[in-house]
């Protein structure tokens, strides 16, 4: 076996949730302030999902924050990823969801038990 598939192995996460472009998401994040850590919550509907199931794969979160949108990009398997909470899941038809950016249409959504 080769050195880096070991080094991804040792990373990788293995508690992560099945996550999907159209899934409504919370992200709970770690925070640091001078010495201080606390925990920010960030809840938007993931656009894309990058990198499969590699060690580098991202999702790209989009929320709408007093009437301006916000994206953020989040490393899968980064240390300062605490959680993944589905919180919803919208029947898409698209991979990426790229268009929600400049043209809102109506997404069906069913809460995830």
């Amino acid at each position: 076996m080769k050195r880096l598939e070991k080094l991804d192995r040792a990373k990788k996460k293995t508690d992560l949730p099945d996550v999907k472009p159209g899934m409504t998401v919370r992200v709970h994040q770690k925070i640091k302030e001078g010495d201080k850590e606390r925990i920010q919550v960030f809840e938007g509907m993931i656009i894309a999902h990058k990198g499969g199931n590699r060690l580098t794969s991202t999702i790209t979160v989009r929320k709408v924050s007093s009437g301006i949108g916000v994206e953020k990009i989040f490393p899968l398997h980064s240390p300062l990823i605490e959680k993944i909470e589905p919180v919803k899941q919208a029947h898409v038809r698209r991979a990426k969801l790229h268009h929600v950016r400049t043209y809102k249409k109506r997404i069906k959504e069913t809460k995830i038990a």
